[in-house]
């Protein structure tokens, strides 16, 4: 750090925030620290009484704050994500909707070089607007360049660190069993939630059809949406253990490969994810109905993504899988299911 008359900064980079004030109008920073000094600055600085300044000379084999986060914010960003520009030494990625996809491995490796900072949310987060999702910049104001090119090493033996993996539009049956809405004693509540459901992760329901509890009408049910193209089928009602819930029996005589009946989820135990010729069939229980975060959101963003989806993956959700039941839900930024 030195002091340098203004004329002989250009090209040198501020140590510290210069304010301007103009009375009645304004106060505020008129250049930030790390700001590179350009020509055009002059008068600028000279109109706010800096005559000198205090500027960081960069040696060779360093580079500024501001360089270092987009090099690094370049080499790590894939598919769906766009940067902001730099501010304050710090470049955030904005998510377009669909699944954040983070190489948690290639972020550790990031992250364990001295003085280099990636940051993200959750792997596997759902994103149904355009949202931040990750942020990085270096510690210093200047830092060594070798770091930054350890960075892009590590990013270049990946196709991606942060991305997102769009949803992808599906053709959704949903078959909603029970006599007594079949009968039409009550009325069905599940279909709006449905709807709305897979309205907001980019997918089009095509039909709802009731059936009583004879497991033979809702296996028929299921079977002809796939007929007619359905490319994933829900059914909704009867997956408890009652005696006469028989929507997993129903499920199970369509000759789909039933991947996990049950899961390790408050809520969502009654779940069941089924296989059909790569047609997912899903079992929801009643909490998906009534809670606004369940195992439906756990599991059909990453099936509409793309993403297999396993027995073993299933089990592991036990860990994050209590809901707090906050006053206010404010899933997906929240710790169930991560």
């Amino acid at each position: 750090m030195k002091t340098v008359p203004v004329q002989d900064a250009v090209g040198m980079v501020l140590c510290h925030d210069m304010t301007r004030i103009v009375p009645g109008e304004c106060k505020g920073p008129a250049f930030r620290k790390g700001h590179v000094i350009r020509e055009e600055d002059i008068p600028a600085l000279l109109e706010i009484g800096k005559e000198h300044v205090y500027v960081l000379n960069l040696e060779k084999g360093t580079i500024h704050e501001n360089e270092a986060a987009e090099r690094i914010a370049r080499a790590a960003a894939g598919p769906g994500v766009s940067l902001t520009p730099v501010c304050e030494g710090r470049i955030n990625f904005q998510a377009s909707p669909g699944l954040l996809d983070v190489n948690v491995e290639a972020l550790t490796r990031i992250n364990s070089i001295e003085e280099v900072v990636l940051a993200t949310m959750h792997n596997g987060q759902q994103v149904t607007e355009p949202r931040a999702v990750a942020g990085t910049r270096v510690v210093p104001l200047v830092i060594d360049e070798s770091k930054i090119e350890r960075v892009e090493a590590i990013c270049a033996e990946y196709p991606y660190v942060v991305g997102v993996r769009p949803f992808i539009h599906h053709k959704v049956g949903l078959v909603t069993t029970g006599s007594e809405v079949y009968r039409g004693r009550i009325k069905d509540k599940f279909g709006p939630v449905i709807r709305k459901k897979f309205s907001q992760l980019g997918s089009t329901v095509m039909d709802q059809r009731l059936t009583s509890d004879d497991p033979s009408m809702t296996r028929d049910a299921i079977l002809a949406f796939i007929a007619e193209g359905a490319q994933m089928v829900v059914v909704t009602g009867g997956m408890s253990v009652d005696p006469d819930d028989q929507t997993p029996t129903a499920i199970r005589s369509t000759g789909a490969e039933v991947i996990t009946y049950g899961s390790p989820t408050f809520p969502g135990v009654m779940f069941l994810y089924a296989d059909l010729g790569g047609v997912p069939i899903l079992g929801l229980p009643g909490c998906v109905m009534y809670f606004r975060a369940s195992v439906f959101d756990l599991v059909v963003p990453r099936l509409l993504a793309g993403e297999e989806v396993t027995r073993e993956e299933i089990v592991a959700l036990g860990h994050g899988g209590f809901c707090a039941t906050c006053d206010v839900c404010r899933y997906p930024v929240c710790p169930f299911g991560k």
